[in-house]
């Protein structure tokens, strides 16, 4: 099944705000996004629908195991392209907002050897 692009957005903030905080709201996706709260609604019916998440009777949405898959698969990409583009000397702003645009559409082969060029660069670095 293809996920779209915003789907995976939505599916990483979930990860990421749950990362820093017990729980997810809609409010909170809104504003980590800086969506509208009727688009963040829309697009959680449509996750719910199609499997990705579940929301408690308090409003609390959780991850489901093929939303945590897509979820940390994107954060992945995004957080070795932000390295990678930090390490090329881009600003982390700057780096973190081209990750964003970039970690979706590349391919896996590429993003496998970018990847590998970070561990490695990363580990020479912490060696010396």
């Amino acid at each position: 099944m293809r996920v779209y692009e915003s789907a995976e957005d939505y599916l990483e903030a979930i990860l990421v705000i749950g990362q820093r905080r017990s729980v997810v709201r809609s409010i909170d996706i809104a504003n980590e996004l800086n969506f509208s709260k009727p688009s963040v609604s829309v697009a959680m019916k449509k996750l719910r629908e199609s499997g990705h998440i579940e929301m408690d009777p308090d409003g609390f949405i959780h991850l489901l195991p093929s939303g945590r898959e897509i979820a940390e698969h994107i954060y992945e990409r995004h957080r070795t392209l932000t390295d990678f583009f930090v390490y090329l000397g881009v600003s982390e702003d700057v780096a973190s907002a081209d990750a964003c645009k970039v970690e979706h559409d590349l391919s896996d082969e590429t993003f496998e050897k970018i990847k590998s060029h970070v561990l490695r660069t990363m580990g020479a670095q912490a060696e010396n």
